[in-house]
Parts: structure tokens; C-alpha cells; sequence
């Protein structure tokens, strides 16, 4: 399993071998590496490590089901925002934090930091989990699929299991259906 640590190390030994590729009559080399993403054992190892239900998880159904999110969302570190805000890194984060990404004044009045239950009851059906948002996904269903599709972002987008979130104020009433 990765740590920061692992990545920061990584990201670091990439720069330097970078600056090492350039031309001596100036080119410069083609940009900053990135870690290579988990392998399928780091990425089990990671699942293994969440909390239930999402350890027993299936990854590989939680990748098609991002299929759905994924012509409004990116997930990956430094991804750029679309339709949707760049998905990396939303556990923990308050709603309506991502720089750069202009939010509905449902979102960025909702007070409330991104868990797995949240995130859960969002994805079952976005207009009456908090209406007035702009999310134009009608919902998930099937509760299998959200927690699939949970763990895949957990995975993904680099929770750390055994982080502790920011204390979260009071969250919104939903409203009935």
C-alpha cells in the first residue's frame, strides 16, 4: 500500500530523473513523471484496508460505474475540473471546496464534509439528496453499485483508511421526496 510518504519520495526521484533527460542545447524534457498507478495487488491491498462494506467491494464493477461520472468528473490528482469538480481527494473535503470549480448556492451553502454515507445518499439520487444542486445525474439505484463505485474513489482518488476527516457542522435535512 502507498503512503504519502511512498508518493512524495516518488514524485521527487521522478523530478530529478527528469532533469537528468535534458538536451544540452536546451530542450527540455517532456514534462513532470508521475508515479506509475497501483499495481492490482496495491489496489486490493487498499480495498482490504477500507472499512465495511466497501473492503468486499468490487473494483472492477466500481471502474464501469464511474463510467457513468466520468464525462463530468476526473479523479485523478491534479485532474481538471469539467462539467462536475475534479473527484480526488473528496473524502474529507467540506462540499463546494474544489479551487477553480463555480458550485450551485445549494452546494456552497450545505456545510458539510464528503464521507462514504454522504457520498452514498448523494449518488442514490443528487435533486432530492439536496435540492437546488446542479448535478444533472438522475441516480443510482442499486445500492451494490454505490458501494462499488465508492470503494473504486476511495481507491482512486487518495483516501488514506484510519484519516480522520475534518469534524463536520451540522448536515442538511434532505428533502422529501
Amino acid at each position: 500500500m502507498r503512503t504519502v510518504s511512498n508518493w512524495v519520495i516518488g514524485a521527487i526521484v521522478a523530478t530529478g530523473l527528469a532533469s537528468c533527460g535534458q538536451q544540452g542545447d536546451g530542450a527540455a524534457a517532456s514534462g513532470p513523471q508521475t508515479p506509475p498507478p497501483p499495481s492490482e495487488a496495491e489496489q486490493q491491498a487498499q480495498l482490504a484496508a477500507l472499512p465495511a462494506p466497501y473492503n468486499t467491494a468490487d473494483l472492477e464493477n466500481g471502474r464501469r460505474q464511474f463510467g457513468l461520472c466520468r464525462s463530468c468528473h476526473t479523479v485523478v490528482e491534479g485532474g481538471p475540473n469539467m462539467t462536475g469538480p475534479n473527484l480526488h481527494g473528496v473524502f474529507g473535503r467540506p462540499a463546494a471546496s474544489v479551487e477553480g470549480y463555480r458550485y450551485s448556492d445549494a452546494l456552497q451553502n450545505a456545510g458539510f464534509v464528503w464521507d462514504a454515507e454522504r457520498l452514498d445518499a448523494w449518488l442514490a439520487n443528487p435533486r432530492t439528496y439536496l435540492p437546488g444542486n446542479r448535478m444533472t445525474f438522475v441516480g443510482l439505484d442499486d445500492p451494490k453499485k454505490r458501494i462499488d463505485l465508492i470503494a473504486y474513489l476511495k481507491v482512486e482518488s487518495g483516501f488514506a483508511p484510519g484519516e480522520t476527516a475534518t469534524p463536520e457542522p451540522e448536515a442538511p435535512v434532505p428533502a422529501d421526496s
